[in-house]
């Protein structure tokens, strides 16, 4: 008589977990090309953010530059518009110059009225919606109309005495 040999049931359970492991490598490697297709292109990454040269806007001066597709609007507020808003508070929605301001002299917004989304022109007293007649003061606040919002303070940051950024980097 032969004898036989016992199967080793750890080899059984070796080979389902080497397939286990095998086919979730496959699995995701199939689905790179598309988690990877997700990420932004490099024309999405460049809109990102807007550099602006401060110095060449002068005092009492709007400069408008396009940020994600959007006008964006830095004025280069005078001492007599900064002491006017300072001394208001917007009535409709309810907020101060210094909190939306990182500079008492830059006023950055961006330049999309809040009731339907048409961009609003420039006035001594700071901006007027042609299509319903919206009007923001010299911070962007709304002051009368049907805009229901102040006009956006979008993110940015000074990255030195006369560059500002638009944006997260």
């Amino acid at each position: 008589m032969a004898s036989e040999e016992q199967p080793d049931p750890n080899r059984r359970d070796f080979l389902g977990l080497v397939t286990g492991v095998v086919g979730a490598v496959g699995v995701a490697g199939a689905c790179w090309p598309f988690i990877s297709s997700m990420n932004p292109s490099k024309e999405v990454k460049s809109e990102a953010t807007a550099r602006v040269d401060l110095g060449s806007i002068p005092k009492g001066k709007t400069h408008t530059v396009e940020w994600q597709g959007k006008p964006v609007f830095v004025v280069h507020r005078t001492d007599e518009q900064i002491a006017e808003m300072a001394a208001k508070e917007s009535q409709l929605d309810r907020q101060t110059d210094a909190a939306r301001v990182q500079q008492p002299q830059w006023l950055v917004v961006v330049g999309i009225c809040t009731h339907l989304g048409c961009v609003p022109n420039r006035t001594q007293e700071g901006w007027s919606c042609p299509c319903h007649g919206s009007v923001y003061d010299n911070s962007g606040r709304v002051v009368r109309g049907p805009a229901p919002k102040n006009l956006i303070v979008p993110h940015y940051e000074f990255a030195a005495d006369n560059t500002l950024i638009i944006g997260e980097a």
